[in-house]
């Protein structure tokens, strides 16, 4: 497998749920606002044998060319967007969840970023996103995924195509869920928010920004205590110094 971090930058996030780019090399760690998050935002591309994977959107904000940022990293890779064949998504906040689709103001019509993609998301999770008055969503960004061909609901537990599982965990968010992707002897692993640092596979804490912090921390320890054992690749999408961790390097 071949694994292309897509990173859209450093930002801070506090109780506003807002996201303020921050240049690590020149804006001052120390006047960060009290209480607020330190974090990257990195979808992942996963190449397969048999599929161009995308984990998690990103934002979905474009650049000064217009370009859907994810798009252009991509392309940075040599990857067209249109070969991208599963889209698997842990959640739908939007930190993760913004660049599934893009708005035409011309046509004043949103499309799927993806278009060629089959999207994979937990079903009680889209009907939440529909539902809920909340900054952590952008309904007006994952609505299209409501009525798509494209779109394919998920429960609690199962398999896509053999060999990609997935987890509904319920921690980070109700709905939340992980990703295994098996191809020859590797494993390649995604918890999303559930375990999206590093450091945090290290530390025991209980956070109180996860719905369920205790499973959370109980649920890292579980992974990473297995992914020791069987070699797993983790993919951290909020960590801006280790966005991939292997054991068979570390």
């Amino acid at each position: 497998m071949k694994i292309i971090p897509l990173s859209e930058g450093a930002f801070t996030i506090d109780q506003t749920k807002e996201f303020v780019p921050f240049n690590i090399e020149k804006d001052d760690l120390q006047k960060r606002a009290v209480g607020s998050l330190l974090v990257e935002i990195q979808p992942f591309v996963v190449v397969t044998k048999k599929d161009i994977i995308i984990i998690d959107c990103g934002l979905g904000f474009s650049n000064d060319n217009g370009i859907l940022q994810i798009h252009q990293n991509l392309t940075d890779h040599s990857i067209d967007p249109l070969s991208v064949t599963k889209v698997l998504l842990s959640h739908l906040h939007k930190d993760h969840a913004g660049g599934v689709s893009k708005y035409d103001p011309i046509l004043n019509q949103s499309f799927l970023s993806f278009p060629n993609a089959i999207h994979y998301v937990n079903e009680e999770e889209l009907i939440l996103s529909n539902q809920v008055n909340n900054p952590s969503y952008s309904s007006r960004k994952t609505a299209i995924l409501n009525h798509s061909e494209k779109v394919v609901l998920l429960s609690n537990d199962g398999v896509i195509d053999d060999y990609i599982t997935y987890k509904k965990t319920s921690a980070h968010s109700p709905n939340h869920m992980v990703f295994w992707i098996r191809e020859d002897e590797q494993i390649v692993f995604f918890g999303g928010d559930d375990a999206p640092q590093l450091q945090q596979m290290k530390s025991k804490f209980i956070a109180k920004y996860d719905f369920n912090g205790r499973k959370c921390m109980e649920l890292r320890a579980e992974w990473w205590k297995q992914g020791n054992i069987e070699q797993w690749v983790f993919l951290f999408y909020h960590d801006i110094k280790t966005p991939v961790y292997s054991f068979k390097k570390g």
